[in-house]
């Protein structure tokens, strides 16, 4: 590992824990061209109707587009990539489960400004977590390579545990990487696209992980309608969401477990006994509201 950058054989705890201490690490070439390659055919169209954004906030020469498991198949390889999955559920695993919140491939347009640094976090109605707990987990592919000229993210390191006064003071590095490479960043530390002075567009997968008990940013269920979701697998679906997000959380009617309902049978959600025996911090849970 040298300055935040790993190899995408890297432990995922310690990708998870660079992570943890300066808000952000890059795996670089975790992708293989092909796949990145794929992706770009499939997802092209979809970007040429995508508008630009409408402030300077979202980019006026920046589009955004979305929907990525519906429409583009080499996506869901990326939002299921092991080398993400291994490091989300790392650092997320202080939650019951975590999901899939937003899907966007980001193209920064030539003549693009840079945007104002922010905190992801703060479309949670701007809740004030505690320092310590993190309620996302972003994962930018490089779908270009990502240069200071055209665009890399801006990142303010060790940011997530400052407020905005002291954060402003830190300096920003850029998240220079090829192609297939993913940049790590949670939801508290500043960050923000950066001016395009080149001749060709950036283009960034914004895949982007929460706990299970919030609200999705994407909503999965009506991007990815029924008659696509259930031509895709169990695992990428549980992802999306179609799990109990905690305990008593996700259920559909009479406390049907959602991929049951989507599957057309009617198995129940799990039980408080059920919990107890797959999740041992919401055994402590429980056994602190018996006492």
């Amino acid at each position: 590992m040298a300055n935040g950058h790993f190899a995408p054989n890297a432990p995922s705890h310690e990708i998870a824990a660079f992570l943890r201490s300066s808000g952000y690490a890059i795996v670089d070439d975790a992708a293989d061209a092909a796949l990145m390659d794929r992706l770009a055919g499939e997802v092209a169209p979809y970007v040429d109707a995508s508008t630009p954004g409408r402030d300077i906030y979202d980019g006026q020469h920046t589009r955004r587009t979305g929907a990525l498991i519906a429409r583009c198949a080499a996506a869901r390889e990326l939002v299921m990539h092991p080398v993400v999955t291994g490091v989300v559920g790392d650092f997320l695993s202080h939650a019951t489960t975590h999901q899939l919140h937003l899907t966007q491939l980001i193209t920064i347009e030539p003549a693009e400004t840079k945007q104002k640094p922010h905190r992801d976090q703060m479309a949670f109605d701007l809740f004030p977590f505690t320092a310590g707990y993190h309620v996302q987990c972003n994962a930018m592919w490089a779908l270009t390579n990502f240069t200071a000229e055209n665009g890399a993210t801006h990142l303010a390191p060790g940011t997530s545990t400052m407020d905005d006064t002291a954060a402003e003071q830190i300096a920003e590095i850029q998240a220079t990487m090829r192609c297939g490479s993913v940049l790590f960043y949670d939801g508290k530390v500043l960050h923000g696209g950066g001016a395009n002075t080149s001749d060709r567009p950036r283009q960034g997968v914004n895949i982007t992980y929460a706990v299970g008990w919030v609200r999705q940013e994407e909503n999965q269920y009506l991007a990815s309608p029924p008659e696509i979701a259930r031509s895709l697998d169990d695992d990428l679906l549980k992802m999306m969401g179609y799990q109990q997000g905690a305990f008593a959380l996700g259920y559909v009617g009479d406390r049907t477990d959602p991929l049951a309902a989507l599957r057309g049978s009617s198995e129940k959600v799990k039980t408080v006994e059920n919990f107890r025996e797959s999740n041992d911090s919401f055994e402590t849970f429980v056994d602190d509201l018996d006492r």
